[in-house]
């Protein structure tokens, strides 16, 4: 069995992590720098950076922070917000980014997805769902849960994993910043039909919510901010705790 990943996420909004509820109402959460600096001291697993406003604002990612963030670390690390083309992707690995993350180009043009596994191995790629559930399904939302696409998140998971995806990050809009736990249906349903592994993000709020993720949702990983962000939970607890309950985690 492959051990779960525990992962913060910082999400960057003018070089500045920032951190919201439902996608609004966005407050100040400190330096993307230093943050990076401390969970990679802490005993994350992996670390994810998302330029929020990029796509919305029709601009690239601020590669000095990547840069920044890449030399402070030695764990894989994941970005994303604002890429368009595979040009985009080689400048955020060339910057020390391990894997990309995309969103609103890829359903743009999800043949964006094919070309980058063929150009940089699909474990370089990450396909990030913003779902919102409207009535009994979920719905994608892409411009940093902006704009609706009419899209069935379990529909273009499974589309995206056969184009080449080769991780989904999977973000519950409803349960995001609410601490309320994560959507172990969402995260199950979406696990259920793809081969790839699925991070789950949207709702951390108690440890117990990431035994569930893991053993009711099916997720093989695990993302969190605000909980990571507030010091309201500690990674090395968090790990102490799961591998009491018998989950396979990473020292």
């Amino acid at each position: 069995m492959l051990a779960k990943r525990i992962i913060p996420c910082l999400d960057v909004d003018n070089g500045r992590v920032v951190k919201g509820i439902n996608f609004v109402n966005i407050k100040d959460a400190g330096n993307p720098v230093e943050l990076a600096k401390f969970y990679n001291s802490e005993g994350a697993d992996e670390l994810v950076l998302l330029d929020i406003t990029a796509s919305f604002e029709n601009r690239s990612i601020m590669l000095d922070i990547v840069h920044e963030v890449a030399k402070q670390i030695f764990i894989p690390f994941t970005v994303g917000g604002g890429i368009k083309s595979i040009n985009d992707i080689k400048n955020i690995l060339l910057a020390g980014a391990d894997k990309v993350s995309i969103n609103t180009q890829a359903v743009n043009n999800p043949k964006l997805i094919t070309e980058a596994a063929k150009t940089f191995g699909s474990q370089c790629i990450v396909l990030a769902i913003d779902a919102k559930k409207i009535d009994n399904s979920w719905e994608v939302f892409v411009n940093g849960g902006r704009t609706s696409t009419n899209l069935d998140a379990l529909d273009w998971a499974e589309k995206a994993a056969k184009a080449g995806a080769g991780e989904i990050l999977l973000t519950s809009m409803d349960r995001d910043g609410t601490q309320n736990g994560y959507d172990n249906e969402l995260v199950e349903k979406i696990s259920s039909v793809v081969n790839i592994p699925v991070i789950a993000s949207g709702g951390a709020g108690t440890m117990k919510d990431f035994l569930e993720v893991f053993t009711e949702g099916k997720a093989d990983a695990a993302l969190a901010a605000s909980l990571f962000h507030s010091r309201k939970l500690e990674i090395r607890n968090l790990k102490k705790y799961l591998r009491s309950k018998k989950i396979a985690i990473r020292n």
